[in-house]
């Protein structure tokens, strides 16, 4: 009886140990936050400067995002978007900018103002976001993001 009850009492413990361990945030790697902003900085450079190679670099293969306008879209739609010249950005100023980094994945708020056009017209204005990055093969790519115009 005794060694049913210390079986008990060891599943029990290990069982909370493993509970604590996945309730406690992932310790973030020092800078993870600013690397983050810093590829929010370099997709919006890439788009204004329609570098296809970098927005390939930056986006994950499997990346869907939502626009504005509610319509879902996957990596080729958005690189084909900059390629064809259906959406362009002039200038672009980023707005702050909310980390929050969970294990492997991060998730970012931001907001932007911009001069850009789609389908030859005006779309600038400003905008809300959110992008959720993971961490693959030892580097973060985007791999779902949505954007509402703000008012």
């Amino acid at each position: 009886m005794k060694k049913l009850v210390l079986a008990a009492l060891l599943i029990s413990a290990c069982s909370a140990l493993t509970f604590a361990q996945a309730d406690r945030p992932a310790a973030k790697a020092p800078g993870t936050v600013a690397s983050i902003k810093q590829l929010e900085h370099e997709w919006a450079d890439a788009a204004k400067a329609n570098d296809m190679d970098k927005l390939e670099q930056i986006l994950a293969d499997d990346w869907t995002g939502i626009g504005p306008d509610g319509e879902k879209l996957t990596k080729k739609d958005y690189l084909d978007m900059y390629k064809s010249g259906q959406s362009k950005v002039e200038s672009f100023e980023m707005g702050p900018m909310d980390v929050k980094v969970v294990g492997s994945a991060a998730v970012v708020q931001g907001t932007d103002k911009e001069k850009s056009t789609y389908d030859g017209k005006d779309s600038s204005g400003k905008y809300a976001w959110m992008d959720v990055f993971a961490k693959r093969d030892g580097k973060w790519v985007a791999v779902r993001s949505q954007t509402a115009k703000a008012k």
